[in-house]
């Protein structure tokens, strides 16, 4: 008796386990059903050009190659503005970013205030007002890092 007793609860506490884990399932998704793309917003605003090579472009840049994020931007915003414009090797590497898909924006406020409009626009860089885009990606399912 006490052996069959046994075997029940046990048996009763895999069909709880079962049972809590179904509950907790959301299963797959329905066939079909597109997956929201997983979004990446780097800020760069340092003027320091060790902090943009070794760490601001560099994981830009391999988060759009290596498949860390569907859709990375890149904000070049305030002392980076000018950083840019001013340095050959950031620029082939911000180049090399735009050939793997990351779409590289600037702020136009800061870019006039550095006078480096013209020179970012050549580079290939959208140069426009970024604060409402920046605030409507921070509300949104963007993740947004800032160097």
């Amino acid at each position: 008796m006490r052996r069959s007793t046994r075997l029940a609860m046990i048996a009763g506490l895999c069909v709880l386990a079962v049972s809590v884990a179904l509950l907790r399932w959301t299963g797959p998704s329905p066939a079909g059903e597109p997956k929201a793309p997983s979004r990446l917003c780097v800020v760069w605003s340092s003027g320091d050009p060790g902090v943009a090579k070794n760490v601001c472009l560099m994981y830009a840049h391999n988060a759009k190659r290596r498949g860390w994020f569907d859709e990375v931007h890149l904000i070049v915003w305030g002392p980076s503005d000018k950083l840019l414009t001013e340095n050959q090797e950031l620029q082939d590497e911000v180049k090399a970013m735009q050939a793997s898909g990351v779409v590289v924006e600037a702020c136009l406020a800061c870019a006039k205030n550095y006078g480096v409009v013209d020179a970012l626009k050549g580079l290939g860089v959208d140069v426009k007002f970024m604060g409402e885009p920046l605030s409507q990606r921070l509300k949104g399912d963007w993740k947004v890092l800032t160097f």
